[in-house]
């Protein structure tokens, strides 16, 4: 146990998580973002922070941000302590969670705790770290000062891949620093890497008919099979490609050893009713790329296989958050890891994350180092799934693992 934990309050952390886990932030479409970061704004504020409510114009929103499915006013916080400090650390995180679905044994918005555990949507994805964060911020500043000059940016819009949280404050040059702790991960290793993300889409046209008459027609369905084998061939080869970065320590656990490359079918549309041949087909899928490959080959890749087919396949892709690596003998890595060490007692592995994070973005943007650490346990946790959860003794270890990093 670390000698700052006399500083922590973990009633007024789990207090802290009820309330923000009551604010339905969900995305899309992206509600109650003025509340929660009106919520937040005032706590920082009486810690001594200089906080700024930045609502992103509609203009930009509507050049950056296609996605139908978003509504109202993107928000996000960013909040400053200039304690005349060499060096500047900025920590992030996002405040917008997933739908809930269907199938909880609690109610997703009212946090229960239960056996050690604390349940409710975004209790590790990711509102735990950020009440963690304050409640530590709120023992430590009682009587200490930080190492570092510090710049909170609490974000929306992640859980949509979105332009308009970190990608946007990268873009519009608020995110400075020296050093970047994201808090949008899990517990179970430091994150040094990322898989980038592209999203693609197939249409595969044809000619309606009578099904009666199907040879006059011409199956569209029947003509994505083909493609769908050829993507499924590709796949394949795809998913030999492995990073020199080692995967999670949990997947490692399940033999796999370094992170992969991925190539996935998710989506698929097609036909209207039985007795009518169907002129289109749509289906979707992403692809994710380690860290050695250049997001543009792994594009170009897939526009040749669909070239083969003809002009009635037709391919669109969005590139997402691209690839990312860091050092691992980075001093800031470095520096993370012995916090988690002298915080949890164990000694935190190094690796690289299968999904992809929009630190990726700001890293790139930025070439700010960057450590990604978090609350959630990849295996227990069930972020995106149905009974959130984290352990409440995470919550308090990422407290005094802010202590460590800040002290």
């Amino acid at each position: 146990m670390s000698a700052a934990d006399e500083m922590f309050d973990s009633g007024y952390m789990l207090d802290l998580l009820r309330d923000l886990v009551a604010f339905r932030t969900v995305a899309p479409p992206g509600s109650f973002y003025h509340e929660i970061v009106d919520y937040l704004a005032p706590l920082l504020r009486e810690m001594g922070f200089a906080t700024k409510k930045l609502v992103m114009p509609a203009d930009v929103f509507e050049s950056k941000c296609s996605d139908p499915r978003l509504s109202g006013d993107r928000v996000n916080l960013i909040a400053d302590m200039d304690l005349g400090r060499p060096e500047w650390l900025v920590i992030y995180t996002h405040l917008d969670v997933v739908p809930p679905g269907d199938g909880w044994s609690t109610d997703p918005f009212s946090l229960t705790i239960r056996d050690g555990r604390a349940y409710g949507r975004g209790v590790s994805d990711s509102k735990g770290a950020v009440a963690a964060l304050i409640a530590a911020l709120r023992g430590i500043l009682v009587n200490r000062k930080p190492k570092y000059n510090l710049r909170l940016l609490l974000t929306t819009d992640e859980e949509v891949g979105g332009y308009s949280g970190l990608c946007y404050l990268a873009d519009s040059g608020l995110v400075r620093g020296d050093k970047m702790l994201c808090m949008d991960g899990f517990s179970d290793d430091v994150v040094i890497g990322s898989n980038g993300i592209i999203t693609w889409e197939v249409t595969v046209t044809g000619r309606a008919v009578h099904s009666g008459s199907s040879f006059l027609g011409d199956n569209a369905i029947e003509k994505s099979l083909p493609v769908i084998d050829a993507i499924l061939r590709h796949k394949r080869e795809v998913e030999k490609k492995r990073s020199s970065l080692p995967a999670s320590s949990v997947l490692r656990d399940k033999g796999i050893d370094r992170m992969m490359a991925i190539l996935n079918i998710n989506v698929i549309h097609g036909g209207i009713k039985e007795n009518i041949v169907p002129d289109r087909c749509v289906f979707r899928g992403d692809r994710r790329v380690i860290p050695e490959e250049r997001m543009e080959d792994a594009m170009s890749e897939l526009e040749e296989i669909v070239k083969r087919f003809g002009s009635d396949v037709s391919m669109r892709m969005w590139p997402g958050y691209p690839p990312m690596r860091i050092d691992p003998e980075h001093p800031w890595v470095i520096e993370v890891r012995e916090a988690v060490r002298r915080a949890t007692g164990s000694e935190p592995q190094l690796s690289g994350a299968q999904g992809s994070l929009d630190q990726a973005y700001a890293t790139e943007i930025t070439k700010i180092p960057a450590a990604v650490y978090g609350v959630g346990r990849q295996l227990e946790s069930n972020a995106h799934g149905i009974d959130e959860n984290v352990r409440v003794e995470d919550l308090v270890s990422y407290m005094r693992f802010i202590g460590e990093l800040l002290l």
